[in-house]
């Protein structure tokens, strides 16, 4: 059975999945799960039984379920580990996963729909204090990625092929430059995202390649 991948096109954490899911070269049936129109279908009954946490991915296959972005893509690593997306050495694979969790933990979390939502409808912050609230904690948090990246060759974010790090990067820069953030100051994380995106496997993950993007 081919795996199904509940996904909508500008989260970035399913744009991490799907990333991985190209590097290896694997195929998935993309649902669509639209996160603002009819109040936003994640928080359907129908979607619920998928993931009672009511958010985007999800990864199906067979009777199997599985949420977080992450854990698929550790979980598609280990079942299919040829084009792997973690080394062999064990402090680099460490490196990539520290680094691919400042992301996923203490970046995305301040700053996906459901807490700019809470801002504006719950709290009635302006659009401006909104703004301003995405900006600080994105900056903050790509200042600590950048730091990370010294020893980086400027195409991939460890290494000399794509990894874990780079399925996480590359959503969040591309979420960064929607909300017109200055990345002047992160000459590193401008250089792999310019470099990722012109390869195909990235390409066609992008949220404007999807499907549900019209």
């Amino acid at each position: 059975m081919t795996m199904q991948l509940y996904t909508y096109f500008r989260s970035s954490a399913a744009y991490r999945v799907r990333i991985a899911l190209n590097l290896k070269g694997l195929q998935a049936e993309y649902i669509p799960v639209h996160l603002v129109n009819n109040g936003g279908e994640q928080h359907s009954e129908m979607f619920r039984r998928v993931n009672p946490g009511e958010l985007v991915p999800a990864l199906i296959e067979d009777d199997f379920t599985l949420t977080q972005s992450l854990s698929m893509i550790e979980y598609l690593e280990e079942k299919f580990p040829e084009t792997p997306l973690l080394p062999k050495d064990l402090q680099q694979r460490a490196l990539i996963r520290a680094f691919s969790l400042n992301i996923a933990c203490d970046i995305h979390p301040l700053n996906n729909l459901r807490v700019l939502q809470y801002l504006s409808k719950t709290l009635n912050a302006s659009d401006e204090q909104k703004t301003e609230w995405y900006r600080h904690w994105v900056v903050t948090g790509l200042k600590a990625l950048e730091a990370q990246l010294t020893h980086s060759n400027g195409q991939f974010c460890f290494g000399d092929q794509p990894s874990l790090a780079d399925c996480c990067l590359i959503p969040q820069v591309y979420n960064a430059k929607r909300f017109n953030i200055d990345l002047s100051d992160f000459p590193k994380i401008e250089s792999i995202y310019a470099h990722c995106n012109s390869l195909d496997a990235f390409q066609k993950a992008a949220p404007e390649a999807q499907p549900d993007a019209a």
